[in-house]
């Protein structure tokens, strides 16, 4: 059984993945992939980030110990989207990710130590001592990225998370 303290936060995490996923439905893949900010990046760009760099990286190779695969980050390969991906693949690999992520939390404690840690981390100026600093962290990025979804999706047809 999971503590109290495990079930807010993966609740908190679970309400941030959905809030994403709403902000791209009803895009069509055009949408999805055009960038609108002067940084470049898409829709379709950011969940493919969400889903690397943050639920796989750090749930399951943090968290879980499975191998890093350096490819799906190099020179911001989790930004880049190929011509061929469609916005319901990406959403489904983030929904995937998010899944496999939920399995390694209910395997773990939120005391427990990484099973992985990053040399990066300490030129980021960061450190994850326990399981608890990994989720709030990804919680965090997670709503971070949720904002910017709020502010793009308005700026592509209008739509607004909260009508203002």
């Amino acid at each position: 059984m999971i503590d109290r303290e495990t079930t807010l936060l993966l609740g908190a995490l679970r309400s941030q993945r959905e809030h994403v996923v709403t902000m791209v439905d009803g895009l069509d893949d055009e949408q999805a992939r055009r960038p609108v900010l002067p940084s470049g990046w898409s829709c379709l760009g950011l969940l493919k980030h969400l889903a690397h760099s943050d639920e796989h990286y750090w749930f399951a190779c943090v968290v879980g110990g499975e191998p890093v695969d350096g490819s799906l980050f190099a020179d911001g390969a989790d930004w880049r989207v190929g011509d061929d991906s469609t916005l319901a693949d990406l959403v489904a690999l983030y929904r995937e990710h998010g899944a496999r992520a939920d399995t390694v939390l209910a395997a773990t404690t939120l005391d427990a130590p990484p099973a992985y840690t990053d040399p990066a981390w300490e030129t980021w100026g960061m450190g994850f001592p326990d399981v608890r600093s990994v989720v709030l962290h990804v919680i965090t990025e997670t709503a971070v990225h949720a904002g910017h979804l709020d502010a793009t999706r308005e700026l592509i047809d209008g739509r607004q998370w909260v009508t203002l």
